[in-house]
């Protein structure tokens, strides 16, 4: 779910020289958009599904994911059957991130987050854009995805050995990390 590749190309800057980096994506035109972008030389691109990837059992370190995971989300036994694809590809001890909107711990802020999504989100969204579909989709499926402990829990159910998150923007976000069990 590499999209335009903003993490990738984010990665690649950060990494030491000679690392590959491998963006995958389904969409042949999302990656086209990546590739255009000047760091993208050092990337290799390759069109696959989240679930079925092209690489060899344990060949990867690192596999990263942002703002796709709820778009993968077709129901629990998918999303659970991704994250196990994913532990597949990893070395023993490599590690998977993921970055994704969640659900605020307060009520409160979660009702308000969610109006926030639903009225302000979507609205500008759509007007920015020129389209409403994909704005609309983000406040239809932002306010149904798990929160924090219950997509750690379908990481572990996964078959990664550890499991940890944090908290950003107030709970509306989160960062997950997950290490396949060492050797």
């Amino acid at each position: 779910c590499t999209g335009t590749g903003e993490l990738a190309v984010c990665l690649g800057r950060l990494a030491p020289e000679g690392t590959r980096i491998a963006a995958v994506d389904f969409s042949v035109e999302m990656m086209a958009e990546a590739m255009k972008k000047r760091e993208a030389g050092r990337i290799g691109f390759l069109a696959a599904r989240a679930g079925k990837l092209p690489f060899r059992d344990g060949s990867v370190d690192l596999v990263t994911m942002a703002f796709a995971t709820r778009n993968i989300n077709i129901s629990r036994e998918v999303l659970s059957g991704t994250f196990a694809e994913y532990n597949r590809i990893l070395r023993p001890g490599g590690c998977f991130v993921n970055l994704e909107t969640s659900q605020p711990s307060s009520l409160l802020m979660r009702k308000c987050y969610h109006v926030y999504v639903k009225l302000i989100v979507s609205t500008l969204g759509s007007l920015i854009s020129g389209t409403r579909a994909g704005y609309s989709y983000l406040a239809r499926s932002i306010p149904l995805f798990y929160d924090p402990t219950a997509l750690a829990g379908i990481i572990r159910e996964a078959g990664f050995h550890e499991v940890r998150y944090g908290r950003l923007c107030f709970g509306a976000v989160a960062v997950h990390q997950a290490w396949k069990k060492p050797g």
